[in-house]
């Protein structure tokens, strides 16, 4: 998706945009990326992950890796949480290093749903989801690939649980020093599979129809905005991403309809993860009248400097970096001089410790002196 609004002025990437909850100093976004290294206690984050998220502090704004907003909404191994005293704790630490170097930080707070694994849960449970409906494919476990399992339907009143553990998770972001939530409704996970027509084959009001199907994201939605501020707000969705085995047979009905409920609330931003249909994507940024975040699709390579276009030309106002921010922890420093770029190691991408993950190297002077701009 690279149009561009006409007759609006050219944006320049490296200058300032407000978000609900402050100014950005730059619209270069550091995308939400699992990483698979919560080792402390009740899986929350280490000193090393501070570290890491300290390293690319430039970003105009952090999305951290999925953070679950319960135990059952746990579907990896060693993924951090903020259901807890401890996780809030130690959330603390990373926020303030964060922001003692400038930058600002939202947690993404991503329930798997069907995409999990018992072997996976710190405790007897199974997976829940819309309808007992197994995903196919395979998930990592600390044993090793596993089938995915077929989740427990979850009840209307487990439906308003999780809406509840949304809502305090947020709560608990807040408390841990975070400037925001990004709920995460894309890649297949709890939110997307009540929006999908295939996950999700319920006969009551949270399925059939689009309009109860986006139903549980919105009530997410609102219920965090209630708890923290609309302001400190933000959703990411993927219209009509395969990713974990969903279909979504009325995607452009059912996106359409979810952005114009949630434009009036006055969110941080819509964070849009592009996939099969690129071309809704400019539907939705002209239904959306706040703040517009673009992963935009790449197949087959990753988000680069070519994509910074797109908030050049009103395309997106912010464009979140995936695999280019493990490699390059001062990105958006070496976007702007046109500076070498690495690329990651994806063998080190989930799980370890420093290597792959806190060792990559800042640009020194002397690249920064030879760089064009």
């Amino acid at each position: 998706m690279t149009a561009s609004i006409e007759g609006q002025a050219r944006v320049n990437p490296f200058e300032t945009v407000e978000v609900g909850f402050g100014t950005l100093k730059n619209r270069v976004v550091m995308a939400p990326m699992t990483r698979s290294r919560a080792y402390g206690p009740d899986a929350s984050p280490t000193r090393l992950m501070a570290e890491y998220y300290a390293q690319r502090a430039s970003a105009g704004l952090i999305v951290t890796e999925g953070v679950q907003p319960s135990r059952i909404g746990q579907g990896y191994p060693d993924t951090p949480g903020l259901h807890s005293t401890a996780q809030v704790e130690a959330w603390r630490r990373v926020t303030d290093a964060v922001h003692g170097r400038g930058g600002k930080i939202v947690a993404q707070l991503m329930h798997t749903g069907r995409i999990g694994h018992p072997d996976n849960y710190s405790s007897s449970a199974v997976p829940v989801g819309p309808s007992a409906v197994r995903a196919e494919g395979q998930i990592f476990t600390a044993g090793g690939p596993r089938e995915f399992v077929e989740p427990v339907p979850l009840t209307g009143e487990q439906i308003w649980e999780t809406v509840a553990d949304f809502a305090s998770a947020a709560r608990n972001a807040i408390a841990a020093g975070f400037d925001g939530v990004e709920l995460h409704g894309a890649n297949g996970y709890l939110l997307h599979q009540f929006l999908s027509t295939n996950a999700n084959r319920r006969e009551d009001e949270w399925g059939g129809p689009p309009e109860n199907r986006i139903r549980l994201t919105l009530e997410a939605v609102r219920a965090v905005a209630e708890e923290i501020g609309a302001g400190r707000t933000a959703l990411r969705i993927s219209p009509a991403n395969p990713l974990n085995d969903i279909e979504e047979r009325d995607h452009a009905e059912t996106y359409r309809l979810l952005v114009d409920e949630l434009d009036d609330l006055g969110l941080a931003y819509l964070h849009v993860l592009e996939s099969t249909d690129p071309g809704l994507t400019s539907v939705l940024r002209a239904r959306w009248s706040g703040v517009f975040m673009l992963n935009p699709a790449t197949p087959g390579s990753r988000t680069g400097p070519e994509h910074l276009s797109l908030i050049e030309e009103g395309a997106a106002d912010l464009v979140s970096f995936g695999r280019l921010f493990m490699a390059n922890p001062d990105l958006p420093h070496r976007l702007e001089k046109g500076a070498p770029l690495h690329e990651p190691d994806l063998s080190k991408a989930y799980g370890g410790d420093a290597a792959g993950y806190t060792d990559y190297p800042a640009l020194q002077p002397a690249q920064t002196a030879g760089a064009s701009s």
